[in-house]
């Protein structure tokens, strides 16, 4: 069978891509950035598209020419940065869906989310379900999967989150009091579920929930997972919810990502789903695995380890080093004139303008700081601030030499911070 497979670079997607590769379908990406997906298969058929920008049937049929089934996972958690969370998840895939009529591409799967529900009012909700309803409305052999919390051996999202609190040290802290519900589901079982939903017409019209056979607190999956990962029971914090509120408010405005009020709603939301315990198996046909026997089969190694640890880290890693960067030009722009008498003296022998330069310097600080909190480019900021490092000390080693042998080392904490600005750019690139 020939499938476009929207959201291909995602979690789901790239397992989604691959499990159906391997049982001998031939998948077409339907991907933003159709170079980054072939670098990780290439031998996959990768085409553009944009969520954002195409919202019109027009748009999509040229790519369903010799399709026969689409399946949609592409998602936001969250909008902003280019990301229109309304598009992506409605006005998009009702484009998308209308097209397939008008192709007669008949069969389509709609991966929603097990929170799309009437009565759920966080934005990812109701933009999800309006693609669900439309889905069902369509003339088409369409099925709209709804799964709760998924896992895997790679995470993003939520589960990541998750896998960063359970390697907390000392205390772990909870949602409330950690009783928050999920029926956590193997990414593998959910692949399978694709696989047989797209041969079976029976599911045509039908809204069906993924989950694993258990029922599991927020409190049971940190400490599976903290187990999973090798580390000894911790003590369980409870956070009270206003108090989540106000740093999920503060985590939105410097990007928001797991930490925000989108991902503190979907949590509040539920993620247990509606449909009675056992009706997903008896409707699928197999029961999907436990989680402790499927963390069981995939031993964590070091790399799990260390991607909780650094996830945890990265919100840090992120601020101190913003701070670095708007305190340096805030105390630089206030501080007194005996400061600056060393360079100011070399720099009016060269007929610089030092109260200028330095103002200058310093609102470079200042901006450098701002676009750190904003998530900016991460890839072309750290190049950026290497090089505003690596010239202050280059400068400042020619005006100034005796800074190296200064006691508290103002030119030497310019190589641990050129290493800080390492780490976190690659903490910054998720993908």
């Amino acid at each position: 069978m020939r499938i476009l497979l929207t959201g291909a670079n995602g979690f789901i997607g790239s397992h989604l891509l691959a499990g159906l590769q391997a049982r001998g379908h031939q998948v077409v990406a339907a991907v933003r950035d159709p170079e980054a997906l072939r670098r990780r298969f290439p031998h996959t058929t990768a085409v553009a598209c944009d969520f954002n920008r195409d919202v019109r049937p027009e748009a999509w049929l040229p790519r369903l020419a010799g399709i026969d089934a689409v399946v949609n996972c592409a998602g936001v958690l969250h909008g902003g940065r280019g990301q229109v969370m309304s598009r992506v998840h409605a006005d998009a895939p009702i484009a998308l869906f209308d097209a397939c009529v008008a192709a007669g591409v008949r069969k389509v799967i709609q991966i929603s989310a097990v929170s799309a529900l009437p009565g759920v009012t966080t934005a990812y909700a109701e933009t999800k379900r309006r693609a669900d309803e439309h889905l069902q409305s369509a003339p088409l052999a369409g099925t709209v999967l709804r799964p709760s919390l998924i896992y895997g051996p790679t995470s993003y999202g939520g589960m990541t989150t998750l896998r960063s609190l359970a390697a907390a040290p000392l205390v772990v802290p909870l949602v409330g009091d950690g009783s928050a519900s999920f029926r956590p589901m193997h990414v593998d079982d959910l692949v399978e579920t694709v696989h047989l939903v797209l041969h079976a017409d029976r599911h045509a019209g039908q809204v069906l929930e993924p989950v694993g056979p258990d029922r599991l607190s927020m409190r049971d999956i940190v400490a599976r997972i903290r187990r999973w990962l090798g580390l000894k029971p911790a003590r369980f914090v409870m956070v009270p919810v206003p108090v989540l509120k106000i740093t999920a408010r503060i985590a939105d405005m410097v990007g928001g990502g797991p930490m925000g009020s989108a991902s503190l709603a979907q949590l509040l939301a539920g993620n247990a789903g509606s449909q009675p315990d056992g009706h997903f198996a008896a409707e699928i046909g197999f029961q999907p695995r436990a989680m402790d026997d499927a963390l069981a089969r995939q031993p964590a190694g070091t790399q799990d380890l260390w991607h909780a640890r650094l996830a945890l880290m990265r919100p840090a890693v992120r601020t101190v080093l913003a701070l670095l960067w708007l305190l340096s030009g805030i105390l630089g722009w206030f501080a007194p004139p005996e400061a600056w008498r060393d360079l100011s003296a070399t720099l009016t022998r060269l007929d610089i303008p030092a109260a200028l330069l330095a103002n200058a310097f310093c609102a470079l600080d200042v901006v450098v700081g701002v676009l750190i909190l904003l998530r900016w480019r991460p890839a072309l900021l750290a190049t950026l601030q290497a090089i505003v490092v690596a010239g202050y000390t280059v400068v400042l080693s020619v005006l100034v030499s005796d800074l190296w042998l200064h006691p508290f080392g103002p030119l030497l904490k310019n190589l641990p911070i050129l290493a800080l600005i390492a780490v976190w750019a690659v903490l910054e690139r998720e993908r």
